[in-house]
């Protein structure tokens, strides 16, 4: 299950800027993801808990050419795209612990976050409908003439339903601003994606819609980096959408509590944690004398901190108000757009 990589664009040199931004978002989002799977051991977290360890390369090669008014639309699995796309630990653990301050102000919990004021336009715990939605955003990104673009961000386990096939012929029809990032982690909760799939090959289905199709190895940041903001750039341009493959994997269960052996060896998680992506990361920045090590030091320690005082602030964060309970159920209008109507 080695991952493969092919029609990757050329790399073309990063600034030292970007660089270390990749890795500060990376970071960000390992460090917030262990701190809410010890949280969930404390019982600070009620529902369900699945984290993106292992996975962080994609949300941050991809979000880092995103702008606050491109959308993106996620999956049960979406702390990591919350977080690359711009929503604050704070809020992203308040929001877990069900606190009036989080991102959702509390109403959403793990699998159901939304910051619209940045473009988080909503996580999901149903399978698939991101990439419909994604594919709406695309549709009314067009119809406004702007060069916004929409991404949906899912699973291997979403390609075989049938709003995978509606999406993507949809979007090739109308050659919608839209990139399709299919994190294929090799499992949809137990079920090994091989054992899934006629074609295995996500990336492969692209060709089948008439849009462009990427297989690549979703633990190099700097592979997705690149790939997504030539699609990305492509998609602004009126080129169309791309779909993404990348080939990953999640090194804690699929969600916090779950069993994790029975379906998959402890041969083959060691395997994959050998690729960590972060680690990878920083191996080549260090050897390759882009970055110094004591610059990665002082990342690790800032972020450290950050996310130790996030928790403290989710911790002592209120609880929504009942009174509250039916606020954001409705629009309601602004005094001026009253009148206007």
């Amino acid at each position: 299950m080695c991952a493969q990589e092919s029609n990757v664009p050329a790399v073309t040199p990063i600034d030292r800027s970007t660089l270390l931004d990749l890795y500060r978002r990376m970071v960000v989002i390992r460090r917030t993801e262990e701190q809410l799977a010890k949280s969930h051991q404390q019982g600070l977290i009620h529902g369900a808990c699945h984290t993106y360890v292992g996975e962080e390369a994609i949300a941050t090669g991809v979000c880092a050419h995103l702008r606050p008014d491109d959308a993106v639309f996620s999956t049960h699995r979406g702390h990591g795209h919350a977080l690359a796309k711009g929503v604050a630990p704070r809020e992203l653990i308040a929001e877990l612990f069900g606190r009036a301050t989080g991102c959702s102000r509390g109403r959403g919990g793990s699998m159901h976050l939304f910051a619209p004021e940045i473009g988080l336009m909503g996580t999901s715990g149903i399978v698939g409908p991101c990439i419909l939605q994604a594919t709406g955003a695309g549709y009314s990104f067009k119809l406004l003439k702007t060069d916004r673009v929409g991404v949906a961000f899912f699973g291997d386990g979403a390609v075989n339903n049938g709003a995978f096939h509606e999406g993507l012929n949809l979007a090739a029809i109308y050659r919608l601003p839209v990139i399709f990032v299919c994190e294929n982690n090799q499992y949809a909760t137990e079920i090994a994606f091989k054992d899934a799939a006629g074609n295995p090959n996500v990336g492969e289905r692209g060709a089948a819609y008439g849009l462009s199709g990427l297989v690549l190895d979703g633990n190099d940041v700097l592979a997705v980096h690149q790939a997504a903001g030539a699609a990305i750039a492509r998609a602004r341009a009126g080129g169309g959408p791309t779909l993404i493959e990348c080939r990953t994997y999640r090194t804690r269960a699929h969600a916090e509590g779950m069993r994790d052996t029975g379906y998959r060896s402890p041969e083959e998680v060691e395997q994959w944690k050998a690729k960590d992506p972060i680690a990878r990361y920083r191996t080549h920045l260090t050897e390759s004398g882009a970055v110094r090590g004591e610059e990665l030091e002082a990342v690790e320690a800032e972020v450290q901190s950050l996310v130790a005082e996030a928790e403290v602030f989710a911790r002592n964060s209120p609880w929504p108000a009942g009174a509250t309970a039916c606020d954001h159920v409705y629009y309601e209008p602004t005094v001026s757009q009253a009148v206007a109507h």
